[in-house]
Formats: structure tokens, C-alpha cells, sequence
């Protein structure tokens, strides 16, 4: 931590300078120069008087002996806070402003120098949390959030929900009035608990409230660590504001050496086990849901597919595997199993038997009554059960908890000292009849997405595909998930980096997509990528001032809103249940549902918060053109939003 010792009575950083404070303080505030009427009428903060001004630099008047003494704060306990992050290195932190942390607020600023952390300035703390989520899974490492007491904690909640479910790390750093003589004002009584992270303590990893600064430091890089273990998620600490604002008179403060978990491991004897089933199997097939990390993770999943000739189902919770390897396959080959390899995959019960959303709700088995299951991961080793993200259990016939990527070179080790060079041989015949499968619904995603080409409003395949055929030359990020809008991008765009898609929200919560992509073109912003956000209507509504968040922090992002004027998965919801009750699809389905009348101008929203924006754009012979222009805006460094008014999936 810095040593500011002022030893004249003025504070660590001087604020103002004594001619400078003095020259504001002479300038009467009734004065306006080189401004008319219009400007002189608009809000402003009003300049300091000599009050004021003296205020920053000299005792105020009225204040003797102790009091004198304690007024101003020569070493800020939140300066220390400040180095906690930084050895932690977190190099964002994001917030709406507020009261509560105002001391870490302006040691960030102003001790920090507003470098690591650096703020991103957000109008609302979902989306600071939702940002985070994003920034998360392409950085590799968490983002810290900072929010105001109860409310700050009650309005991040679900994003928060969302990066729980999704086994995202994330650091939150919650203010709160700790001491009864701290709490100047019925506001701040309202604004404090006694555990002010409890409306998210059911899908949070860790918290604590710390009482010392020395406290603090160690609970930070306890939660950091924790964070960063498998299974993944968010953590919480509180900083008290007694402990942010007061001087330091703790002796010794020191930050724990922060070194990064080493990840759990599969049982050795397991893994081997899981290696003769696999190496001995006639049609084994791998899913995989949060199993890839990094490339590395894809590379390896690559390997070991090939090594088995084993299609490939991907659950979409990370970019597990390449859609154009041949391998790559959907959900049907479970019915061919005979050895199942599940590798972090959160709903092995949903693998194996087909649940219909029906009255009767009818079950099936979907895979081979004799298939026999191994699941590799930590979606086991769960921290809650409030909130029922676990899905039905099922028992595998060989479970193994440890971390998937991390063990899955000694099942690769392992089955190579397995497989003869007569099983090989035996192994590669498998390969013409996934190529000639996966050949096969490729062509028939692309004789779909011909379907209404030049239809208005716009399909949906010819939005995605008029995109990627610009992009495709690029080295393009997709950050939000494609399900509800076709899935195009995945059964056409050419997916290999693991980089290039993001996975889904977790707990599918609304606002997750327009606010994440801010997260997660902040991470590629380094590299020089073209992150892409196709999202929804709906989900843009929820979140629509992230966009001025990324352009005030100058955040390079493609958002294209795929504008059905409808929640329309819930529109499908209530025809479904409307069939089901013999009441006809064909009415009855609007209220509720629709956004329209008005219509929201997507485009002009997006230009009142310094975006630049083009649409509604309804003709498909536009959609070229707008999209091209709005790439050239995000290849300079800025924010594009184009809208596209759609049909419904």
C-alpha cells in the first residue's frame, strides 16, 4: 500500500491545489461566459464557493482539539482494498455508483488511478453482473462488481443467478453500514442488513463480512481461489464503510500470495476403468456441456473423439467441439450407444430418457437399455439446493468427480496403451458413416435456410447467413446463444476456436444476451476480434442501457436484435397448452406476448445512448447493406447496433 504521509494537515492528495481552489472560489457562481441562454439554464453541478474549497485543504471552522485532529483521512482503508484487487489481478470493476463504497470509489480513482481496477460505469447493477459473466468466459479470469447495500445486491440478483447457473466465476463486492453510528440518515438504515448478500447466498460459492482490513485481504483471496475452482461461480465480500473510510491502524497489513488453484483430478484406477470400457465399445458417443475451457480443451476433445471414432454431441454450455468436424453430431446417436462418455454435463438423466412436454408428460428411454454410462466432471460436487439447477439424478455406471479438461490426457494416456493396432483398424470403419451423417444434415440445414429467402419480414437463416458471409473472413466472436433464433449459427457458420461462441446463460434468464456480449467484447477488445451479438427483442428490452455502456467505454460490439415484435417462445407456450385444451392455436395467443403497438424503434434507442444504429430494417434486400456498414463502425473501434425486423424463429 502506498505511503502518502502529510504531515502539514492536508489530506494524501491535496485535491485542489491552494491557488486553484481559490481561483474556483472566485469565480461568483451566478456568472455564465461565452454560453446563451439555452446552455446557461441546463443542470450542472454548481461550482465550489471559498467553503467548499476550503473544505478540501483547511479544518473547518467549528472543529477544535479531537475533532480537529480526526477530520481529515491520511490512509484510507479502502486505499488497501485497492491493492487487494490489484494483486488479485482483477483489472475491471463494475458499478453504478453509490454511497456505500464511496470510499473504494474514490481510491480507485484516485489512489489507483483508476487502473486495475479500472471502472466500467454501468446504469444498473444487472447489468454490471451480467457484463462480468460475459468478460468471465473469454478472459478467462473474474471481473469484480460493486454494488450499493441491499438494493444494489436485490437489482444484480438475477444476473448473478445466471452466472451461478452457468458455473461462472465472479467477484462482488457488496458495501454495507455495519455500525449503527455510521448510519447518518434513514436511507442508509434502509440500505443495510445484517447480511446484506442473503437474497443471493443460495447460488453464491463463498461469501464473508469481513471486521479488519488484514480480514479483508485474506477473505478476498480466499473467494478468488474459491472462485477459480471447480466447479466455478460467484463469490461475495462486504465492504464495511467504516473499514473503507477511516485511516489505517492496523499494524502489518500484508495481501496473501495469490496463486491459482490446481484442479482436481478423476481417480486415477476410474479413469483407467473408463478406459476399457470405451477402448472395448462397438458405437460409444461423448457429450460434452461445460467441458471445454479453452482451445486446449477443444484440441483435446478433438483427440480424443478421433482416438474413438466417437461422435460428438455438444451441449452448447461451452464451444466443446468444431461444428465441421465430422464427428460433430446432434442427440439422436444416443440411440446407437453402448458406452456413453458424459463429460460436465449437467442433465445425464435428459441423455438417457426423453421427457415430453405434454399433459401426460410421456417417458421414454432414448438410449439402449444395455448403454452404459460414465460421467466425467464436477457437476457433482454441487454448493446448494435451493434453487434446482441439478436436474434428475440419475446414477451412472462409473462416476468420476474431478475436473473433465484436466483429466481427460490421462483417458486419452490410457486408452492409446488400450487399443491395438487391430481395434484401430476396427475403430476407423465408424468413420464414413458420421462423415456421411454429418454430410447429410449439413445439406439439409442448407436446403432449410433457402426456405423464405426473400420472404418479409426477414427469415431469420438469411439474417444469420448475410452476416456470416461478411464476418466469415474475419476473426469473428459469437457472444450470445443462437437457440432462439434458429440455430443457424450453429448448424452453418464454420465454429473451430473455441473463442468463437460463449456458450449459454445458465439459467436462461432474460437480459442476459445484450449485457453479456458488452462482457465479452470487452475481453476480445485485446485480441482485435469482431464480437457478435444476435439477441432477441425481448432481451434487449430488458437491458437496454448496457448499449450506453459500451459506448462510453468505447466497447467495440456488433449487435444485431432480431426483432419478432413477440416474446415468441411464449407465444408457442400458450398455442401448445391452448392445443392441448382443444381451445384452437389461432387466437388468443397476442396479449401478453406481443411487443407492438408501438412497435420500439431498436435503432433509435440505441442512437440516444451514442451507438450507432441503423434499421428497423423489414426488406431483405436492405439487410446487406446496413450490416456491412454497421461491421465498418465496430472495425473502428465503436458500437453498431443494427434492427432487424424479423420473423418469428
Amino acid at each position: 500500500m502506498a505511503n502518502d504521509d502529510k504531515s502539514d494537515g492536508l489530506n494524501r492528495r491535496g485535491f485542489l491545489a491552494g491557488a486553484t481552489a481559490a481561483g474556483l472560489a472566485a469565480v461568483p457562481l451566478s456568472k455564465t461566459t461565452n454560453v446563451d441562454a439555452q446552455e446557461s439554464n441546463r443542470a450542472s453541478a454548481p461550482l465550489p464557493n471559498s467553503m467548499d474549497a476550503a473544505m478540501e485543504h483547511e479544518i473547518p471552522g467549528g472543529y477544535t482539539g479531537e475533532q480537529a485532529k480526526n477530520y481529515f483521512v491520511h490512509h484510507p482503508g479502502s486505499d488497501f482494498m485497492v491493492d487487494v484487487l490489484a494483486a488479485l489481478d482483477l483489472d475491471y470493476v463494475a458499478l453504478n455508483p453509490g454511497s456505500a463504497f464511496r470510499g473504494f470509489h474514490e481510491s480507485i480513482l484516485n489512489y489507483g488511478g483508476n487502473r486495475k481496477p479500472e471502472i466500467l460505469t454501468c446504469v444498473h447493477e444487472e447489468h454490471a453482473a451480467a457484463i462480468a459473466h460475459g468478460y468471465a468466459k473469454v478472459a478467462k479470469k473474474p471481473m469484480a462488481i460493486a454494488c450499493h447495500g441491499t438494493v444494489g445486491i436485490q437489482h444484480a440478483a438475477m444476473a448473478v443467478y445466471n452466472a451461478y447457473a452457468d458455473r461462472v466465476p465472479m467477484f462482488i463486492l457488496a458495501a454495507d453500514h455495519g455500525g449503527i453510528e455510521d448510519r447518518t440518515s434513514q436511507v442508509l438504515w434502509t440500505h443495510t442488513a445484517r447480511d446484506p448478500l442473503s437474497p443471493i447466498k443460495d447460488y453464491i460459492k463463498w461469501d464473508d463480512y469481513p471486521r479488519s482490513l488484514q480480514h479483508f485481504g485474506e477473505s478476498a483471496v480466499r473467494a478468488y481461489r474459491y472462485a477459480l475452482t471447480p466447479p466455478m461461480g460467484p463469490v461475495g465480500i462486504i465492504m464495511e464503510t467504516v473499514l473503507q473510510e477511516s485511516d489505517v491502524h492496523e499494524h502489518g497489513l500484508a495481501v496473501p500470495e495469490v496463486l491459482a488453484p490446481t484442479l482436481p483430478l478423476g481417480d486415477p484406477n476410474a479413469i483407467e476403468e473408463a478406459a476399457d470400457w470405451l477402448a472395448n465399445a462397438e458405437s460409444p458417443v461423448i457429450y460434452a456441456d461445460r467441458f471445454a475451457q479453452d482451445q486446449e480443451g477443444v484440441d483435446l476433445l478433438v483427440e480424443l473423439a478421433e482416438l474413438l471414432q466417437a461422435p460428438v454431441v455438444d451441449q452448447k454450455g461451452r464451444m466443446n467441439f468444431p461444428n465441421g468436424h465430422h464427428l460433430s453430431q446432434t442427440a439422436g446417436v444416443v440411440g446407437q450407444a453402448d458406452v456413453i462418455l458424459a463429460l460436465e454435463v449437467r442433465d445425464i438423466w435428459g441423455i438417457v430418457n426423453r421427457l415430453q412436454d405434454a399433459p401426460d408428460h410421456t417417458l421414454t428411454r432414448a438410449a439402449p437399455p444395455n448403454a452404459r454410462v460414465i460421467s466425467l466432471g464436477t457437476t457433482e460436487v454441487n454448493f446448494g439446493s435451493n434453487y434446482q439447477d441439478f436436474t434428475r439424478f440419475y446414477a451412472a455406471d462409473l462416476p468420476i468427480a474431478g475436473d473433465a479438461q484436466s483429466s481427460v490426457p490421462y483417458l486419452i494416456e490410457a486408452l492409446r496403451e488400450r487399443i491395438s493396432n487391430r481395434r484401430a483398424s476396427q475403430i476407423s470403419e465408424r468413420r464414413e458413416r458420421w462423415a456421411s451423417a454429418h454430410a447429410s444434415r449439413r445439406q439439409a440445414s442448407i436446403d432449410a435456410a433457402r426456405y423464405a429467402w426473400n420472404a418479409t419480414p426477414i427469415s431469420t437463416a438469411r439474417m444469420s447467413l448475410e452476416l456470416y458471409d461478411l464476418v466469415k473472413d474475419k476473426d469473428w466472436a459469437l457472444t450470445a446463444p443462437d437457440n432462439l433464433h434458429g440455430s443457424w449459427e450453429t448448424r452453418l457458420w464454420n465454429i473451430e476456436r473455441h473463442y468463437q461462441t460463449n456458450g449459454t446463460s445458465g439459467a436462461y434468464g432474460q437480459g442476459y444476451g445484450a449485457s453479456s456480449a458488452v462482457g465479452a467484447a470487452l475481453g476480445h477488445r485485446e485480441h482485435g476480434r469482431l464480437p457478435i451479438c444476435i439477441t432477441g427483442d425481448g432481451d434487449t428490452m430488458y437491458v437496454p442501457g448496457v448499449h450506453w455502456t459500451a459506448a462510453h467505454h468505447h466497447i467495440p460490439l456488433l449487435t444485431v436484435v432480431h426483432n419478432n415484435r413477440a416474446y415468441h417462445q411464449e407465444v408457442m407456450h400458450v398455442q401448445k397448452t391452448a392445443a392441448w385444451r382443444q381451445r384452437g392455436v389461432d387466437k388468443g395467443v397476442e396479449p401478453g406476448n406481443i411487443i407492438d403497438e408501438p412497435a420500439i424503434d431498436f435503432a433509435a434507442l440505441a442512437r440516444s445512448m451514442g451507438v450507432f444504429s441503423t434499421g428497423p430494417v423489414a426488406s431483405p434486400s436492405e439487410l446487406r447493406p446496413a450490416l456491412a456498414q454497421a461491421i465498418d463502425v465496430v472495425e473502428q473501434g465503436e458500437p453498431a447496433l443494427v434492427d432487424v425486423v424479423s420473423q418469428p424463429r
